[in-house]
């Protein structure tokens, strides 16, 4: 079982974790054979703990899974705990993992879990078989294809179409409206402001945050519970963000700060590697072809970076945390982002003339250019 990056591993007298910071965790799990050789897809929730609250979930030996229990039960269970009767077979919650969790999770509120997870809060590849229709693709996907095929744990087809499945935002990869020129809606495509802006109002009434807090609801579901589904909505956030060319520089520019900061925490994050834990970091999810020189992820920066640097007006926030993230993606993954200037065929240095004008802005002036 792993709490918030922390992994416990379950023994006879285990049973559960106490000194737990109050906020929104993660908890996520997989059985294993007796010899620790196979696995059991992951299956992970979100919790909100309070301040002195027990959260009780109970084991369902014939599942394999965590399952609650009634409202009589687990106020039973919360007052033993009260009472110190289970406090020597509970493990401390270590302090040293919160601080990286809470950069993952900064943005996810109680209402962003409510608004997103699905039917009975379990998020699991196994309820998402559907979205493997026409045969698995990538590594990522045939490794957890043939985990379907070896879990214990079927799911009917009635349970798959009942709304086992996170409630994420739609995000349309392509924009078309009736009555727009052709030219319209290449230039529409092209810029993806304009559906950024209407996504914002219509889907977050405004709110950046609640955006934010979805991407990264996706990407723990993603890189900790092993959700295919949740890798689609992490890219299809990541890629309406990086496909905007004119809202980092006059509608939103505090936003692309914000997201900017959050995605390098999140690839800091996942393209660690611990061989002394293969729970912490990058998982089966990020396979090769993820991570290669030509996957969107690699072309969506590079335009976005050159973007930013080549912007005769920029926020020195968002550029400060551009190069940052260039720079991490260039030393963890050997990715080259070539820097062209305005002028055809010429390049030049961070301090060179023709280099951007730093500006640092503020909500107001942000308004007024919007304006």
């Amino acid at each position: 079982m792993i709490f918030s990056l922390q992994m416990f591993s379950v023994g006879p007298a285990f049973k559960g974790i106490k000194m737990i910071p109050p906020g929104i965790h993660f908890v996520f799990y997989s059985s294993s054979s007796r010899d620790g050789k196979e696995f059991s897809p992951i299956t992970g929730f979100f919790v909100d703990a309070g301040p002195s609250q027990a959260i009780v979930r109970k084991w369902d030996h014939q599942e394999e899974r965590l399952t609650k229990v009634s409202e009589e039960e687990e106020e039973r269970y919360a007052q033993a705990i009260r009472n110190l009767e289970f406090d020597r077979y509970l493990g401390p919650y270590n302090l040293s993992q919160y601080a990286t969790w809470k950069q993952l999770s900064n943005y996810i509120t109680k209402d962003i879990v409510e608004k997103i997870e699905p039917v009975g809060g379990e998020i699991t590849v196994i309820y998402e078989s559907s979205i493997l229709k026409g045969g698995p693709k990538t590594s990522m996907e045939k490794a957890l294809d043939e985990q379907l095929k070896t879990s214990k744990f079927k799911v009917t087809s009635i349970e798959q179409s009942t709304g086992q499945r996170c409630y994420y935002t739609s995000i349309p990869r392509i924009i078309k409206r009736k009555g727009m020129s052709g030219q319209e809606l290449t230039s529409m495509n092209l810029d993806k402001t304009q559906l950024l802006e209407s996504i914002l109002s219509k889907e977050y009434g405004g709110s950046e945050e609640l955006l934010l807090g979805e991407l990264q609801f996706s990407f723990v579901a993603f890189l900790m519970g092993q959700s295919l589904e949740a890798f689609m909505q992490w890219k299809s956030l990541v890629s309406l963000l990086l496909g905007c060319t004119d809202a980092p520089f006059r509608t939103r520019s505090h936003l692309f700060t914000k997201f900017v900061k959050v995605i390098y925490q999140q690839l800091k994050y996942g393209l660690q590697r611990d061989s002394s834990n293969p729970e912490v970091g990058a998982p089966a999810l990020l396979d090769d072809s993820w991570l290669s020189a030509d996957s969107f992820l690699h072309l969506l920066c590079k335009d976005f970076f050159a973007l930013v640097e080549e912007a005769s007006v920029v926020d020195g926030d968002l550029l400060l945390w551009t190069r940052k993230l260039k720079e991490l993606l260039q030393n963890s993954l050997g990715w080259e982002f070539q820097k062209k200037s305005a002028l055809d065929g010429i390049y030049f240095e961070d301090d060179d003339e023709y280099a951007p004008v730093v500006e640092m802005l503020d909500e107001s002036h942000e308004e007024n250019m919007a304006a």
